[in-house]
C-alpha cells in the first residue's frame, strides 16, 4: 500500500499510536487498550523498577476517599492529595454565618468614613431611593452592596404578582418573602466585612409588616432613613418609569400622602426635591454618621 508523500504512517499494529504520542492522546475519551503487565521476576532477580509517579509492583496505589474528589493540581498519577474543600466552606474561603447586625462603632472621621453598617433607605415609589443608594454604595471607599427591595421581588418570573393589577394575599406573600431574602443577603455581607444599603418603600402605618419587620430581618443595627421629596417631584419622576415601576399618579399621590406620616417619627427624613444624586447621597452620608453617633429610637 502506498501513502501520500508527507501523510503520517500508519499505526504499526493494533493500539499503536504515533511515536511519543500516547494511545489516549490520539483518541480522546477511549480508555485505550490494556496496560501490559511485566513478566514476573526469576528466581534471584529483583523486580523491575518502577515507572515514575507509579507505585512499585506489588504495593496498592493510594486513592481518595468514596466519594471525594482530588484535589487541585492531581497529575494523574502518586497518590491523591486530599480535597480541600469540607463542610462549611464555599471554594477555599470559609464564609462566617450571617448574624443580627449590631450598631457600628463611631467613625473617627467626617461621614461614614470606613464604617461597616446596613441602612434601610425608605420612600414613595419615584423619590430616587434606588439611583441614591446605588451612588452612595459606589462613592464608599470600604465594600459596600445594594440590595434593592423591587430587584429581589422581580426574581419570581413564573407566577409573579403585580399589585398593581390588585393587592391580595399572593402579592403580600410575595412582599415579605422578598424582605426575608434582602435581610438575608444584608446579614451575610455584614457578617462577611461588606455594608449594605437597602431601599424599600416602607410605610410607617403598617409597622409589623414594614419597619418592625426589617429589624426582625437585619438586626438592630440596622439604619433607617427616609427619602421624600415634594409630590410634584415624585410624580415627574414617576412619568419617566416604565413597566410595572410605573404608577397611576393617583397611586403615587396615595402612596407619597401615606409616607407624610414618617414625620414626627423620629426616623431622619432628606428632602431631595430641590438636590441632584451627587448631593443627595453626599447628604445621606452626613444624615448616617449623625445616626451612628446618636441611633434613631423605632
Amino acid at each position: 500500500m502506498q501513502h501520500a508523500v508527507g501523510a503520517p504512517l500508519p499505526p504499526h499494529g493494533p493500539g499503536s499510536g504515533h511515536v511519543g504520542r500516547p494511545y489516549q492522546a490520539q483518541h480522546p475519551g477511549h480508555p485505550g487498550p490494556p496496560p501490559i503487565s511485566p513478566p514476573p521476576p526469576g528466581p534471584g532477580q529483583a523486580p523491575p523498577p518502577a515507572a515514575p509517579g507509579q507505585a512499585p509492583p506489588g504495593h496498592a496505589q493510594p486513592s481518595s476517599a468514596p466519594g471525594q474528589a482530588p484535589g487541585p493540581g492531581w497529575s494523574g498519577t502518586g497518590p491523591t492529595p486530599p480535597a480541600r474543600e469540607t463542610a462549611g466552606h464555599t471554594g477555599h474561603v470559609q464564609l462566617p454565618p450571617g448574624g443580627p447586625v449590631p450598631l457600628p462603632a463611631p467613625p473617627a472621621e467626617p461621614g461614614t468614613g470606613g464604617a461597616t453598617l446596613a441602612v434601610l433607605l425608605i420612600g414613595p415609589a419615584g423619590a430616587g431611593k434606588t439611583t441614591v443608594a446605588k451612588l452612595w454604595a459606589a462613592r464608599r471607599r470600604v465594600p459596600t452592596a445594594h440590595v434593592s427591595l423591587d430587584d429581589v421581588r422581580e426574581w419570581v418570573r413564573s407566577g409573579f404578582a403585580d399589585p398593581q393589577a390588585g393587592w391580595n394575599d399572593h402579592s403580600e406573600a410575595q412582599y415579605r418573602l422578598a424582605r426575608r431574602t434582602c435581610g438575608f443577603a444584608a446579614r451575610n455581607f455584614l457578617a462577611n466585612g461588606i455594608s449594605c444599603i437597602l431601599d424599600d418603600a416602607v410605610f410607617p402605618d403598617r409597622p409589623v409588616v414594614g419597619l418592625g419587620g426589617w429589624k426582625r430581618h437585619v438586626g438592630p443595627g440596622l439604619l433607617p432613613v427616609v427619602l421624600l421629596p415634594g409630590l410634584e417631584i415624585v410624580l415627574e419622576r414617576n412619568a419617566e418609569r416604565s413597566g410595572n415601576r410605573r404608577l397611576s399618579d393617583e397611586e403615587v399621590a396615595r402612596i407619597h400622602g401615606r409616607m407624610a406620616g414618617w414625620y414626627g417619627s423620629g426616623l431622619p427624613i432628606i428632602d431631595n426635591s430641590t438636590y441632584d444624586v451627587e448631593t443627595t447621597a453626599r447628604v445621606l452620608d452626613d444624615v448616617l454618621a449623625r445616626s451612628i453617633a446618636s441611633p434613631p429610637a423605632w
